[in-house]
């Protein structure tokens, strides 16, 4: 059994027995709690410091382990009505409102219930990461001299380096910043580049984090049209002429969510573009490293073919390690990397030092590039079967773009199916996503992907969120009856 679940297991059974003990009363020896279970003494422990944690048991070293006594009954809740003025007494001075809506983003986070298939997970699953490589990393960082100590403030040198030879071009470690995850660097480089008020192009459809990170900034993000081939320059330069925005989001590799890469043609137009407009490009590179076995050579960032420091570039192990591995690259040239530096170091000082040697430990070691072809190869066969399944259980949606990356595909609902007055009724989307978590299959709805109108009802399912094929096949089957009872 996984030692989780044991230690799980073990706590509950504990919990259950505390009521044969008086407060104060000594439970058995953990030797006692060994034989009758017939588990691990690292389970006992384990599970004890649980209890511990709950205030339900009370460890005295050397003593063992004793029933905590009640808690004193809690003074009555206070009255929290006042914080609804304090919150919005100024907020006609706003510019943009200042309530964050998180919803976007807590949707991919969020674990389903029990018995419900993750469609809507937005990291791969336990099974796809590299646990046992990321513990012996950690392992050996932590045996590393001045490994508990405190970093520089760019980052360890040695990872900026790994991370600008990813990027390659002119960018050198003397341009990259080691951040907390994607997610923290893409706040940093918004808060850097736009003041609140100000405009912000993003693709549309786009990352819903990114839309919450924007209008959190106080900005005001303005669509710009995805296709096929990537964001399309001529609306793009329409829209910065229109609005006078100075930067541009984007995600030019396996684009979240239609799986778009930007096509050869677009690249340097995108860039001249924005370097008219004396604007930044955001470059979120956010799946480099989830690439499917058929993707054949990936283009270069965006970032290594711009010498006059347009674009800040932000990539990120995250996506292709664990969501707890929380380590990232900023990139860019010119003065604008001095307020990037600023205002990381204002809001989190630095990325812990462990953390980062363990980043260099997995990144150099042999079971990285093992890891990166063997996730190459699942990505590739769970996006087979997810795209069979659909073909032929659900030919009514529409599949616009296969991916040869990232870990999501794209859909189109059926004409009337986005449009409140026609087939679905109010909240078409919405009632197709809670028919099938009825069914036992989580979704993500299209609406928080568009930062304005949507033009067609959508869903985005994840393949690499549940334990393996077979799990996506039954999902598909379970998205089948949900569309049976919507549509």
């Amino acid at each position: 059994m996984h030692e989780r679940s044991s230690v799980d297991e073990l706590a509950e059974q504990l919990r259950r027995d505390l009521d044969r003990y008086s407060p104060g009363g000594k439970l058995p020896s953990s030797r006692a709690l060994v034989e009758r279970f017939r588990v691990s003494p690292v389970t006992v422990s384990r599970a004890l410091a649980q209890l511990s944690a709950q205030g339900l048991v009370v460890t005295r070293p050397g003593a063992g382990a004793f029933r905590a006594h009640p808690r004193a009954s809690e003074s009555p809740a206070g009255d929290t009505s006042w914080q609804e003025v304090a919150l919005s007494a100024d907020g006609t001075a706003d510019l943009v409102p200042r309530t964050v809506d998180a919803s976007g983003v807590t949707v991919s986070l969020a674990a389903p219930p029990p018995g419900v298939l993750e469609f809507n997970g937005g990291y791969p699953h336990p099974s796809l990461q590299p646990e046992r490589a990321m513990a012996a990393a950690l392992a050996r960082a932590g045996r590393r001299p001045g490994a508990w100590g405190r970093p520089p403030l760019d980052g360890l040198t040695e990872l900026r380096e790994w991370f600008a030879r990813g990027i390659g071009g002119t960018v050198t470690a003397a341009d990259v910043l080691i951040a907390a995850g994607g997610q923290a660097a893409l706040a940093t480089a918004l808060r850097a580049l736009a003041p609140p008020g100000a405009p912000v192009l993003v693709e549309s459809p786009t990352y819903p984090g990114m839309l919450a990170l924007a209008r959190a900034a106080g900005l005001r993000p303005v669509p710009v049209p995805v296709d096929p081939d990537g964001v399309r320059p001529d609306l793009l330069a329409d829209a910065f002429r229109a609005s006078g925005a100075r930067v541009f989001v984007c995600q030019p590799l396996f684009q979240n969510p239609t799986g778009a890469v930007l096509a050869p043609g677009r690249r340097a137009e995108v860039l001249r573009i924005a370097r008219e407009a004396g604007a930044f490009v955001v470059e979120d590179d956010f799946v480099r490293r989830l690439a499917h076995a058929d993707a054949g050579p990936l283009p270069r960032p965006l970032a290594a073919d711009d010498p006059d420091g347009v674009v800040v570039h932000v990539g990120s192990l995250t996506k292709a390690t664990s969501p707890s591995f929380r380590v990232a690259a900023l990139a860019a040239h010119g003065p604008v990397l001095e307020r990037l530096r600023a205002i990381q170091v204002v809001d989190s000082f630095f990325v812990p030092r462990p953390l980062q040697e363990a980043a260099l430990e997995l990144v150099g070691s042999p079971a990285w590039p093992r890891h990166l072809h063997a996730l190459a190869a699942e990505l590739k066969a769970r996006r087979d079967v997810m795209t069979s399944a659909l073909a032929r259980h659900l030919p009514e949606l529409s599949l616009p773009h296969v991916p040869s990356g990232g870990y999501h595909l794209w859909l189109r609902l059926p004409d009337g199916a986005g449009d409140t007055s026609r087939a679905l009724g109010p909240g078409g989307e919405a009632a197709l996503t809670a028919a099938a978590l009825r069914a036992g299959v989580a979704l993500t709805p299209g609406r928080p992907y568009f930062s304005a109108e949507s033009p067609a009802g959508h869903l985005r399912l994840s393949f690499a969120a549940v334990a393996g094929t077979a799990e996506i096949t039954q999902g598909i089957r379970r998205l089948r009856a949900a569309c049976d009872e919507v549509l």
